[in-house]
């Protein structure tokens, strides 16, 4: 059932990326009219969507180094355990 999910979003990818966008600025939204911002700890929390963008830009950290690290080594052939 995931596999067919997967290639149902990945036929369809534009609409998945818009729909990201979308999402995000939504994200973004609520936190500039409904999120207070009166008790805020440090000057950065006072920006607009900071946490969201600071979260996206984490998620992309987390992708990048994830396959560097896997292409360091821990990742193997599929035949690794067959010889």
């Amino acid at each position: 059932m995931i596999v067919k999910l997967i290639d149902f979003l990945r036929d369809r990818l534009p609409l998945v990326i818009r729909l990201s966008y979308v999402g995000l600025a939504l994200v973004v939204a609520w936190d500039i009219f409904f999120v207070s911002k009166e008790h805020a700890h440090t000057a950065v929390e006072h920006i607009p969507g900071f946490w969201a963008a600071f979260g996206f830009v984490a998620c992309v950290v987390i992708i990048i180094v994830s396959k560097w690290y896997g292409h360091l080594g821990i990742m193997t052939r599929e035949d690794y355990y067959d010889n």
